[in-house]
């Protein structure tokens, strides 16, 4: 499973062409998930994405935890972690 199938099966982003032309937001939003991550890469980061969308917080959280989720269960399955 791929992050974006693991966002949407957890309700956290979904895709609808009459919202945000189709563009992938958390539900219940027009907030898009490109911009979340367009926060990540800027200076302040996390901190300054749940300043200016606190209503987002757990949902924030939730895609971060996803993330990491899926990244770890990959790199688990092709052996980044085993020792040698």
């Amino acid at each position: 499973m791929d992050i974006r199938e693991r966002l949407e099966s957890l309700n956290i982003v979904r895709s609808d062409p009459e919202i945000m032309s189709g563009a992938l937001v958390f539900v219940g939003t027009r907030v898009p998930l490109q911009t979340f991550f367009d926060y990540l890469e800027g200076d302040d980061g996390l901190t300054e994405f749940l300043e200016d969308f606190p209503h987002l917080q757990a949902s924030a959280l939730r895609v971060l935890e996803a993330i990491a989720k899926v990244m770890l269960k990959r790199d688990r399955e092709i052996g980044v972690y085993s020792a040698g």
